[in-house]
């Protein structure tokens, strides 16, 4: 799933924020960030839905299902 990847190192660089500094906010070290960000693994579903929240975007678009970032409630 190389598109979540590229969406979340998208999202994190417009915020200007560190690996670090993301992974803070989430509850996972920089190390699963940058995993993250290089495709090599991905978070768990609390995670996934922390980073959702934090950038205000829907789960499905940084999985790749919708091209519209906008989160529908």
């Amino acid at each position: 799933m190389q598109i979540f990847a590229e969406r979340i190192k998208s999202l994190r660089i417009a915020h200007g924020m560190t690996q670090e500094a993301v992974g803070k906010i989430v509850g996972v070290k920089r190390y699963s960030v940058c995993g993250y960000e290089k495709g090599n693994n991905y978070p768990e579903v609390p995670v996934l839905i922390a980073l959702a929240d934090y950038f205000g975007v829907s789960t499905d678009y940084l999985l790749g299902r919708t091209d519209n970032p906008e989160v529908n409630r």
